[in-house]
């Protein structure tokens, strides 16, 4: 609730309000949505998003993230001060929150408690890092054309460390841009992750949507289960 509230009012004065919905889907299959709503109004932003499992996959698995996150932005730099979420991945249920000192995260909250791992990165360690959500909305929100494809931003989610980075632009239909995309492991990962695969590629499609600015349309990707793709409605 307090999420929501801060979310409506940083939008009711804000530079840039964001909200969409994506479908996903895996191989073709419907495998859920995201959805992603934020705003910017100065230096602080606040961004509250949903992932959950739909179409087959529902069936096979229930899958949710819902997650809340807030602080500032200054020259497209998101700089976390709170992050929130609430996950089941369909065999655990699991909230946790991240408070960030001076850019550093520190884990405040996990609920059921959990026993660290060999390969946990310790937060003391992830000056500079920003929460999944985070690079969620500053992946997906509309940008002037001369932001996109140009962002290389590190993740941290309480365990592990991760990148991802945006470049090289081309032409895309009637004034669109795209973009190659990678989603990387850096650490934290157990080996048998590592082996699996380090790298994601994917491909980020953007329309123009009038004033120099651009708006995600489309990423394709790939997942650990083959080809994906999140479309916006």
């Amino acid at each position: 609730m307090a999420g929501g509230l801060a979310l409506s009012a940083v939008a009711a004065s804000a530079d840039q309000t964001d909200s969409a919905v994506f479908d996903l889907t895996i191989r073709g299959i419907t495998a859920g949505t995201l959805s992603v709503s934020g705003a910017i109004s100065g230096d602080q932003y606040v961004v509250s998003g949903v992932l959950k499992s739909g179409g087959l996959l529902a069936f096979v698995r229930k899958v949710r993230y819902d997650a809340r996150s807030e602080g500032r932005v200054a020259d497209g730099r998101f700089t976390p001060a709170r992050y929130a979420e609430d996950a089941d991945t369909g065999k655990r249920q699991s909230k946790a929150v991240m408070a960030y000192i001076d850019g550093v995260p520190q884990v405040t909250t996990y609920d059921p408690p959990r026993d660290p791992r060999p390969t946990d990165v310790d937060p003391a360690t992830q000056d500079g890092t920003i929460d999944p959500l985070t690079a969620i909305y500053a992946t997906l929100r509309d940008v002037p054309e001369a932001e996109a494809c140009n962002s290389q931003r590190l993740l941290f989610d309480g365990r592990r460390r991760s990148q991802v980075t945006l470049g090289a632009p081309e032409a895309s239909g009637k004034g669109g841009v795209s973009c190659a995309g990678e989603y990387r492991r850096l650490a934290g990962f157990s080996e048998r992750e590592m082996a699996e695969k380090v790298s994601f590629p994917f491909r980020l499609i953007y329309d123009p949507i009038g004033d120099g600015r651009l708006r995600v349309r489309e990423i394709v990707m790939d997942t650990l289960y083959g080809k994906g793709r999140l479309k916006r409605r």
